[in-house]
């Protein structure tokens, strides 16, 4: 059960929204593979699992989870896991993901695809790098302000434009307004997170993005988000789509901007906490729409 906190589970729907809207996208060609669907979902989860361990050890380690921290503790933070023990179960979960990532590359390319084969062999270690690299280690990026940016990078550019290419094996332009909706919005999870934490975050030397612009602008960053990413998933689906049938996928706007009114509203930083989860489900849930109406279309 430690193990399983330290999981945080639920985190792994967002992880794996990107990757449900590339292999929806790319359902419909010839050559999708569902296998490949099922190895990047599972590989996804594995690096977000990294992710979690590696924050709870790095954040742990650097005293930034402390008393003082609102939202739910962590392992080591409880010392109920020492931190070299969890620094061991970070290692065999970055050997498990890619293993994982490596088995999904072969079922996706031929053995002559060298160039695709390394390339998403790349990948899967810079992510290996990037989950851990956070928090954890000196110069840990998500301490400088920029784990916005590899959140918009990961869980929107990468993970829809890579589950995309593995079943097609071609980059259409179109994705891209799908990928910047799910990377958006993913990144309005991560702002959340940092305007509840800002207060701890900044005692601790940890700047994030929402801590250094304060919480009124970090309120208009959030709004920035959430509205971009309603208006790039629309121009996609108006771009791809023939049938309205379609566009259900908008039907997610409504509790998108519901909530969006909701963390508008707040003042206190706890707040925010209660809207982490409803705002990921509702990422997960315009990814599976995307996923059933695609279906419904072949």
């Amino acid at each position: 059960m430690i193990w399983v906190a330290a999981a945080r589970l639920r985190t792994l729907p967002l992880s794996v929204a990107g990757i449900v809207v590339g292999n929806a996208l790319a359902i419909q060609n010839e050559g999708f593979c569902p296998y490949v669907f099922g190895g990047t979902l599972l590989t996804a989860i594995v690096f977000q699992i990294l992710s979690n361990f590696a924050n709870d050890y790095g954040d742990g380690i650097k005293g930034t989870d402390n008393h003082e921290r609102i939202g739910p503790k962590r392992v080591l933070q409880q010392n109920l896991l020492s931190p070299k023990i969890l620094l061991r179960g970070i290692i065999i979960t970055a050997v498990v993901g890619f293993l994982l990532a490596a088995a999904t590359v072969a079922m996706a390319f031929e053995a002559d695809e060298t160039k695709s084969v390394f390339t998403f062999l790349g990948l899967a270690v810079v992510a290996i790098v990037a989950a851990y690299k956070y928090t954890a280690g000196k110069g840990a990026y998500g301490y400088h302000a920029l784990g916005d940016v590899f959140v918009f990078a990961f869980f929107g550019l990468l993970a829809v434009g890579g589950s995309f290419y593995l079943q097609t094996k071609q980059l259409d332009p179109n994705i891209w307004w799908f990928a910047f909706a799910i990377g958006g919005l993913s990144t309005a999870v991560l702002n959340l997170n940092n305007m509840r934490d800002m207060q701890n975050d900044t005692k601790a030397g940890k700047k994030t993005v929402a801590a250094f612009l304060g919480l009124k602008n970090a309120k208009t960053y959030h709004s920035i988000l959430v509205l971009g990413s309603i208006t790039t998933l629309t121009i996609g689906l108006l771009l791809t789509t023939n049938e309205w049938i379609g566009y259900i996928p908008l039907l997610m706007v409504f509790p998108l901007l519901l909530q969006l009114k909701s963390t508008l509203k707040l003042n206190v930083h706890s707040g925010f906490d209660a809207l982490l989860k409803p705002l990921a489900l509702s990422i997960f849930g315009t990814s599976m729409l995307l996923l059933l109406t695609q279906i419904i279309g072949i």
